[in-house]
Protein backbone atom coordinates (compact mmCIF):
# COMPACT_ATOMS: atom_id res chain seq x y z
CA UNK A 1 0.00 0.00 0.00
CA UNK A 2 1.65 3.14 -1.18
CA UNK A 3 0.84 6.79 0.81
CA UNK A 4 2.12 10.43 -0.20
CA UNK A 5 2.72 12.70 2.16
CA UNK A 6 0.38 15.44 0.61
CA UNK A 7 -2.79 12.81 0.20
CA UNK A 8 -4.39 13.98 3.42
CA UNK A 9 -7.01 11.16 3.15
CA UNK A 10 -5.83 7.21 4.82
CA UNK A 11 -6.87 4.37 3.04
CA UNK A 12 -8.54 2.49 5.27
CA UNK A 13 -11.21 5.84 5.46
CA UNK A 14 -12.00 4.95 1.92
CA UNK A 15 -14.42 2.60 0.59
CA UNK A 16 -13.03 0.06 -2.14
CA UNK A 17 -14.46 -0.56 -5.32
CA UNK A 18 -14.90 -4.38 -5.21
CA UNK A 19 -13.18 -5.71 -7.99
CA UNK A 20 -16.57 -7.68 -9.12
CA UNK A 21 -18.18 -4.64 -9.68
CA UNK A 22 -15.16 -2.83 -11.54
CA UNK A 23 -16.76 -4.12 -15.26
CA UNK A 24 -19.68 -2.32 -14.01
CA UNK A 25 -18.64 0.84 -12.98
CA UNK A 26 -16.89 1.41 -16.09
CA UNK A 27 -20.16 0.31 -18.30
CA UNK A 28 -21.78 3.10 -16.84
CA UNK A 29 -18.96 5.76 -17.01
CA UNK A 30 -18.49 5.00 -20.36
CA UNK A 31 -22.25 5.58 -21.15
CA UNK A 32 -22.78 8.90 -18.75
CA UNK A 33 -19.56 10.06 -21.00
CA UNK A 34 -21.20 9.93 -24.00
CA UNK A 35 -24.50 11.17 -23.01
CA UNK A 36 -22.87 14.02 -21.35
CA UNK A 37 -20.86 14.84 -24.34
CA UNK A 38 -23.75 14.65 -26.26
CA UNK A 39 -25.91 17.10 -24.29
CA UNK A 40 -23.26 19.17 -23.64
CA UNK A 41 -22.17 19.90 -26.93
CA UNK A 42 -26.06 20.15 -28.40
CA UNK A 43 -26.96 22.33 -25.60
CA UNK A 44 -23.73 24.56 -26.28
CA UNK A 45 -22.77 23.89 -22.70
CA UNK A 46 -26.46 24.90 -21.32
CA UNK A 47 -26.80 21.26 -19.98
CA UNK A 48 -24.78 18.52 -18.46
CA UNK A 49 -22.03 21.29 -18.16
CA UNK A 50 -21.35 20.23 -14.18
CA UNK A 51 -20.45 16.86 -12.60
CA UNK A 52 -22.49 15.76 -9.70
CA UNK A 53 -21.82 18.55 -6.81
CA UNK A 54 -21.83 21.11 -9.48
CA UNK A 55 -18.21 20.83 -10.28
CA UNK A 56 -18.01 22.74 -13.70
CA UNK A 57 -16.66 20.42 -16.34
CA UNK A 58 -14.84 20.63 -19.95
CA UNK A 59 -14.60 18.92 -23.41
CA UNK A 60 -11.67 17.67 -23.94
CA UNK A 61 -10.92 16.16 -27.45
CA UNK A 62 -8.08 13.64 -28.54
CA UNK A 63 -6.78 11.21 -30.64
CA UNK A 64 -7.42 7.39 -30.17
CA UNK A 65 -4.47 5.73 -30.02
CA UNK A 66 -4.84 3.03 -31.70
CA UNK A 67 -8.09 4.41 -33.69
CA UNK A 68 -6.71 7.50 -34.88
CA UNK A 69 -10.23 8.62 -34.72
CA UNK A 70 -11.32 11.98 -32.45
CA UNK A 71 -12.71 10.71 -28.89
CA UNK A 72 -14.16 13.47 -27.08
CA UNK A 73 -14.91 12.95 -22.91
CA UNK A 74 -15.82 15.19 -20.13
CA UNK A 75 -13.36 15.93 -17.19
CA UNK A 76 -13.57 18.08 -14.39
CA UNK A 77 -12.26 21.69 -15.40
CA UNK A 78 -9.02 22.14 -13.67
CA UNK A 79 -7.69 26.03 -14.62
CA UNK A 80 -4.54 27.19 -12.94
CA UNK A 81 -3.23 30.51 -15.27
CA UNK A 82 -3.44 29.67 -18.89
CA UNK A 83 -3.00 26.20 -18.37
CA UNK A 84 -5.12 23.41 -17.48
CA UNK A 85 -4.83 20.14 -15.60
CA UNK A 86 -5.81 17.11 -16.03
CA UNK A 87 -6.09 13.85 -13.49
CA UNK A 88 -6.62 10.18 -14.69
CA UNK A 89 -8.19 9.13 -11.56
CA UNK A 90 -11.02 7.39 -12.39
CA UNK A 91 -12.05 7.54 -9.05
CA UNK A 92 -9.12 5.60 -7.83
CA UNK A 93 -9.70 2.74 -9.97
CA UNK A 94 -6.12 0.70 -9.79
CA UNK A 95 -6.13 0.95 -13.96
CA UNK A 96 -5.75 4.43 -15.71
CA UNK A 97 -8.62 5.32 -18.01
CA UNK A 98 -8.33 4.80 -21.67
CA UNK A 99 -7.96 8.52 -22.41
CA UNK A 100 -4.72 8.39 -20.50
CA UNK A 101 -3.03 6.45 -22.97
CA UNK A 102 -4.76 8.44 -25.64
CA UNK A 103 -2.92 11.33 -24.68
CA UNK A 104 0.39 10.07 -23.52
CA UNK A 105 0.76 9.14 -27.28
CA UNK A 106 -1.05 11.79 -28.66
CA UNK A 107 -0.34 15.13 -26.58
CA UNK A 108 -1.98 17.29 -28.87
CA UNK A 109 -5.45 18.06 -27.89
CA UNK A 110 -8.44 20.57 -27.44
CA UNK A 111 -10.23 21.35 -24.50
CA UNK A 112 -13.84 23.42 -24.96
CA UNK A 113 -14.90 25.37 -22.05
CA UNK A 114 -17.61 28.37 -22.03
CA UNK A 115 -18.13 27.36 -25.66
CA UNK A 116 -14.46 28.16 -26.46
CA UNK A 117 -12.41 25.63 -28.27
CA UNK A 118 -8.48 25.93 -27.99
CA UNK A 119 -5.33 23.76 -28.18
CA UNK A 120 -3.32 22.62 -25.73
CA UNK A 121 -0.05 20.70 -25.44
CA UNK A 122 -0.56 18.04 -22.85
CA UNK A 123 2.86 17.06 -20.84
CA UNK A 124 2.47 14.26 -17.63
CA UNK A 125 3.87 15.79 -14.72
CA UNK A 126 6.57 14.41 -12.44
CA UNK A 127 5.40 13.07 -8.66
CA UNK A 128 7.28 16.14 -7.24
CA UNK A 129 5.14 18.96 -9.68
CA UNK A 130 2.37 16.75 -8.46
CA UNK A 131 2.69 17.16 -4.55
CA UNK A 132 3.16 20.94 -5.59
CA UNK A 133 0.07 21.46 -7.47
CA UNK A 134 -2.08 19.21 -5.54
CA UNK A 135 -3.62 21.66 -3.23
CA UNK A 136 -4.78 23.64 -6.04
CA UNK A 137 -6.21 20.33 -7.37
CA UNK A 138 -8.33 19.62 -3.93
CA UNK A 139 -9.51 22.93 -4.01
CA UNK A 140 -11.28 22.40 -7.79
CA UNK A 141 -12.01 18.90 -6.86
CA UNK A 142 -12.04 17.97 -3.26
CA UNK A 143 -12.70 14.07 -3.85
CA UNK A 144 -9.27 13.52 -5.73
CA UNK A 145 -7.68 13.61 -2.02
CA UNK A 146 -9.82 10.27 -1.50
CA UNK A 147 -9.13 9.08 -5.15
CA UNK A 148 -5.42 8.93 -4.55
CA UNK A 149 -5.91 7.08 -1.08
CA UNK A 150 -8.14 4.66 -3.07
CA UNK A 151 -5.42 3.39 -5.52
CA UNK A 152 -1.36 2.50 -5.56
CA UNK A 153 -0.94 3.49 -8.49
CA UNK A 154 0.12 7.49 -8.97
CA UNK A 155 -2.73 8.76 -10.39
CA UNK A 156 -0.77 10.56 -13.38
CA UNK A 157 -1.94 14.31 -14.20
CA UNK A 158 -1.21 16.41 -17.16
CA UNK A 159 -0.48 19.93 -17.31
CA UNK A 160 -2.16 21.39 -20.66
CA UNK A 161 -0.40 24.29 -21.97
CA UNK A 162 -1.55 26.58 -24.55
CA UNK A 163 -0.49 25.93 -28.08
Amino acid sequence: MKKYDYVKTQREDVAEIPEKWVWLVRAITKLYTRLNVFVFKKTNGKLMKNFPGGYPICIVTMTGKKSGKKREIPLIHLPHGDDKYLVASQGGMNKNPIWYNNIAANPNIEILVNGESKAYLATQISSEEKAQIWPHLLSLYPDFDEYQARTDRDIPVFRCSPK
